[in-house]
């Protein structure tokens, strides 16, 4: 029999129904559930049955939700975070000890970045960052110490692609941990699992949820590197909440269908703002010009929702686009129905230093758009009217 495709298993696979036969899962807003007797109760505690205790540990609809991310990727196991940053910081937190070592892309969400500098440092935990564009000197950065490979893939905000099967190799080959971010392609556009990664995290409150209503992070993969997680996320709380749980299974059902417009829309927004000469560059992934196209036709699926701008002005262009739009929402928030313009370097990559905003391509003067679902044309008479202003 043939498996299903990723659009039935995004619809089909739920808990099983209540004694209601509902169609659709229900919400379980409970804290905890009861046992029949003493020995069920022993005896799940002993993790000798397999049954939803608190919903600290799991929840029907939480259930739901990471069995539907772990069909997507193809992963084995899975564990739900409240946020993304909670997913992040968990699966670092659960898998490393003090003395170890990562090595990370040099391009990495801001607060990723905080976490490598300002955190882990106290635990003695140390980061060295290595550039997706240059693998050939990569295993010059490997230590006795190092245990872990950390990516985005395509980065945030610069949109560069790292080639996801020979870093799987290269992880393999030093038996390195390795876990890719692939919160702006989504499992619909590329499954990193099957270019060797480890474990694969997700901030569910970007496209998986789609619509700006919940937070949401989530880690699968490997069965064992999984019940590490879990275990440490039992512990310290990190939970998500059943009803974000439930909305985020409830998007996912609707990710294909939602994540193909967001392309159409992208790519004619690609080709309209090209020539505007307010723009010194424009950077899409399956854009011909991107400098690792080639790489992206071979391991995405299509080129995301996620395009960056180059204005001339620097931080004071950036800042006039921002202000000039009428429709296009300014928020650091991105994967949302609604189209959102962002100056990275003014918000959410703030606190990284000029040199290290340089180093992975966050200019003063770029700005990130998140594509949304209205109608292609509004989108770009907003961008257009709001560029002309630059001139």
């Amino acid at each position: 029999m043939n498996p299903k495709k990723f659009e039935t298993n995004a619809v089909r696979t739920q808990a099983a129904r209540s004694q209601h036969d509902e169609h659709s899962v229900p919400l379980y807003l409970t804290s905890s559930f009861v046992f029949d007797d003493a020995e069920e109760m022993r005896a799940s505690f002993a993790e000798e049955k397999q049954r939803n205790i608190y919903s600290r540990f799991t929840n029907p609809n939480t259930n739901e939700f990471v069995e539907k991310i772990c069909q997507m990727e193809g992963a084995a196991d899975g564990c739900a975070f409240a946020t993304g940053m909670a997913a992040v910081f968990g699966t670092f937190a659960a898998l490393l000890n003090s003395g170890d070592h990562i090595l990370s892309a040099r391009a990495v969400f801001g607060s990723t970045h905080g976490l490598f500098t300002k955190i882990f440092p106290k635990w003695n935990i140390e980061t060295t960052y290595f550039d997706i564009a240059d693998l050939d000197n990569f295993e010059a950065f490997i230590t006795p110490k190092t245990k872990m490979i950390y990516a985005e893939s395509p980065t945030n905000p610069g949109l560069q692609i790292l080639d996801l099967e020979r870093l799987g190799a290269l992880a393999k080959k030093h038996n390195l941990i390795l876990v890719i971010d692939n919160c702006f392609a989504t499992p619909y556009l590329q499954l990193p699992i099957a270019f060797g990664a480890d474990l694969v995290i997700h901030s569910a409150t970007k496209l998986i949820d789609g619509q700006g209503r919940v937070l949401g992070g989530v880690t699968v993969g490997r069965t064992d590197l999984i019940q590490e997680i879990n275990a440490f996320a039992r512990t310290t709380g990190p939970a998500m909440s059943p009803f974000n749980a439930w909305t985020l299974s409830k998007s996912l059902e609707t990710l294909a269908v939602r994540v193909d417009r967001h392309c159409d829309n992208a790519e004619k927004i690609v080709t309209s703002l090209l020539e505007h000469e307010a723009i010194e560059a424009v950077r899409y992934p399956f854009h011909k010009d991107h400098p690792q196209y080639a790489i992206a036709k071979k391991q995405m699926k299509r080129g995301g929702n996620i395009i960056t701008i180059q204005v001339k002005g620097g931080i004071d262009g950036g800042k006039k686009l921002m202000d000039g739009v009428k429709m296009c929402s300014r928020s650091s928030n991105l994967g949302d129905s609604r189209t959102i313009v962002t100056q990275p370097a003014i918000s959410t990559h703030s606190k990284l230093t000029v040199e290290d905003r340089l180093a992975v391509g966050i200019t003063d003067g770029l700005v990130r758009i998140s594509v949304g679902l209205e109608h292609p044309d509004d989108i770009i008479q907003d961008l257009t009217q709001a560029l002309d202003n630059l001139k």
